[in-house]
């Protein structure tokens, strides 16, 4: 970023950066005047101040000018511009070879179904770190039809893959509200208070508890961090694939967290054993011995076996609510499920 940048009035820069301001806001320059340039900003600022704050103004104008840069990569939607992932088979524990190739594009679902120990967690590793036949399966994952090679595949900026695993709970000493903020100030989203409070409103309502802001994080329920991090992922992170291992057990509303994932035109990939998430998916992957046994289409028969999975689901989760209220259900159970 050339030092030009520091003659240009600051409210043409923040036409283009936005969150230009929020540099000098973190070195306590909070009133300025924003047809002046950054270079007429920092002339003016008191020397004697600056050296309290453990400043000086050649400082300021050269973290500037990186801060500004740094962000503009951070902003480059080229290299997260995903048009597919591609799952090419390697083999199971034995050696057979897994004769399959399948594509994935944005707000597709797969689910992944296997006993406990099949590889299913393994799946979901070798796509997390875009394997190149060097894990033990030997699988090849694509993007856009291609390998990721060099930097691109372990880089932390701009990272390709978000991983929701079974257990979520917070060892950080902050509010619900501050973490959900950092997130934001890191992404360089313009408008961050409404970006908290829609990410906060959206966990809520995918967890059966309800949280606030100034809730702290170590205060949260395994369902409720699982929620915050969906809703997170969703409507915060870049991350185009998201790995779910095992979100059935969270307390989470299932079905309103994957529309949410595919609305926002997430790959999603997850392991489970939720024969309702399983027919959610548009195909699913069936491991056994390590390896990709099979592949299958969510068929019409299945999707109407969906359709009456729902209806008990909502039933059950009616009754949840119920017994967290205190209320009793002793009543005719097959009738209220409509069973004979």
């Amino acid at each position: 970023m050339s030092a030009d940048l520091l003659n240009i009035p600051f409210a043409v820069i923040t036409d283009e950066h936005p969150y230009a301001e929020d540099y000098f806001k973190s070195v306590n320059i909070t009133d300025f005047d924003t047809e002046l340039t950054p270079n007429e900003i920092i002339s003016s600022l008191d020397d004697n101040e600056l050296a309290e704050n453990g400043f000086s103004k050649d400082q300021i104008a050269s973290h500037f000018i990186e801060f500004i840069a740094q962000a503009s990569m951070l902003k480059q939607t080229a290299f997260r511009a995903v048009e597919s992932i591609t799952i090419i088979g390697g083999q199971d524990k034995s050696g057979r070879k897994e004769d399959m190739e399948l594509t994935l594009v944005p707000g597709d679902i797969l689910c992944i179904v296997g006993s406990t120990g099949s590889g299913k967690s393994r799946l979901l590793a070798d796509i997390e770190c875009f394997a190149q036949e060097d894990t033990p399966t030997g699988r090849t994952i694509l993007v856009n039809g291609k390998p990721l090679i060099g930097e691109d595949r372990f880089r932390l900026e701009n990272k390709l893959v978000a991983q929701l695993s079974q257990n979520m709970n917070f060892v950080v000493d902050m509010s619900v509200g501050d973490f959900i903020t950092m997130h934001a100030v890191s992404r360089m989203i313009p408008d961050i208070e409404s970006t908290v409070k829609n990410v906060i409103a959206c966990a809520n309502d995918l967890a059966g508890e309800q949280f606030t802001p100034e809730t702290a994080l170590t205060q949260l329920s395994g369902g409720q961090s699982r929620a915050l991090m969906i809703a997170d992922t969703a409507l915060l992170s870049s991350s185009p694939v998201v790995l779910i291992d095992e979100i059935e057990n969270a307390g989470v509303d299932r079905k309103k967290a994957l529309e949410l994932l595919v609305q926002k035109e997430k790959i999603v990939l997850m392991s489970t054993h939720d024969p309702i998430l399983a027919l959610m998916g548009n195909r699913r992957i069936a491991i056994k011995n390590g390896g990709i046994a099979a592949v299958m289409e969510t068929d019409d028969e299945e999707a109407d076996t969906l359709e009456v999975l729902e209806i008990l689901d909502a039933k059950m989760m009616e009754l949840r609510q119920r017994l967290r209220a205190g209320e009793r259900i002793g009543f005719d159970m097959k009738k209220y499920f409509g069973l004979k």
